[in-house]
């Protein structure tokens, strides 16, 4: 849908059913700088005006081109921080209070680094944007993503070990049922593992693809008894790669196929 005016957005995923929407900031802008304070508060409003609200952010480092976490370049290093923390005040200005740290190309290791030393530079990294974060009233949650990917942070326990070094409650984690190939458990073991670090969850088929074109429907009702099972009350976004099918057929069969599966719960 980034084709269209936000207005538009929102007002289309409002009335398919949608609750709220998450925003991949360089679909607006190449530099969050860019977006001005006016614009922002044009943006809640249309939510407002919608019946949904904005959730938070995801795809967080894909512009500006030169954004790299854990490079050893220590002076786009801490530059990259820094708009970390400029995200966490542009979520925060739109009523976000999550921020998917999933941005594969932006944190896997470069530079001659190992895995190892490119995890310490994201473990720093997020030491120093979780307390502006919590400031702001917003969570960075980090995104396994599997090895074809990344090769930083690949599973949900070493996002749970991540969690962990950096010790603060501005960063948890999120499950994605999408980007577990590299895991071994099953979705609900997995869920009911590391239930108390999952602060989000996404959703779509395996290959990529929007909710019911193929076996979601069957496949992830698990995962979701599993939610359901463990109290969770936080949101579950729609999320898709592949957009040839157009904006209008992608949200409105995801979600008839979510409420398939949450029939099944």
């Amino acid at each position: 849908m980034k084709e269209w005016p936000w207005e538009k957005q929102c007002s289309f995923a409002g009335q398919v059913g949608y609750k709220g929407i998450e925003i991949a900031p360089f679909t607006l802008a190449e530099n969050v700088d860019d977006i001005s304070a006016d614009q922002r508060a044009k943006m809640v409003q249309a939510a407002k005006n919608a019946g949904i609200q904005i959730v938070g952010l995801h795809w967080l480092l894909v512009t500006p081109k030169w954004l790299h976490f854990t490079t050893p370049d220590d002076d786009i290093r801490k530059r990259t921080w820094d708009y970390m923390n400029k995200l966490a005040d542009f979520c925060s200005d739109l009523g976000g209070k999550v921020m998917i740290f999933g941005s594969p190309k932006q944190r896997g290791s470069v530079g001659g680094l190992t895995k190892e030393q490119a995890t310490q530079n994201l473990i720093e990294g997020l030491k120093y944007c979780a307390p502006h974060a919590q400031e702001r009233g917003v969570k960075i949650l980090i995104e396994p993503l599997d090895h074809t990917q990344t090769d930083v942070v690949n599973t949900l326990a070493e996002a749970v070990e991540v969690v962990k070094a950096v010790n603060h409650p501005a960063v948890q984690t999120m499950f994605d049922f999408h980007n577990t190939a590299d895991e071994t458990e099953p979705f609900d073991v997995l869920i009911k593992k590391y239930f108390p670090y999952i602060k989000h969850v996404h959703v779509q088929e395996m290959d990529g693809r929007y909710l019911g074109t193929g076996n979601a429907v069957h496949d992830y009702v698990p995962g979701f008894r599993a939610l359901k099972e463990k109290g969770y009350t936080g949101w579950v976004s729609l999320e898709v790669f592949d957009f040839t099918p157009g904006p209008e057929t992608i949200a409105t069969e995801s979600m008839k196929t979510l409420q398939k599966i949450i029939a099944q719960v």
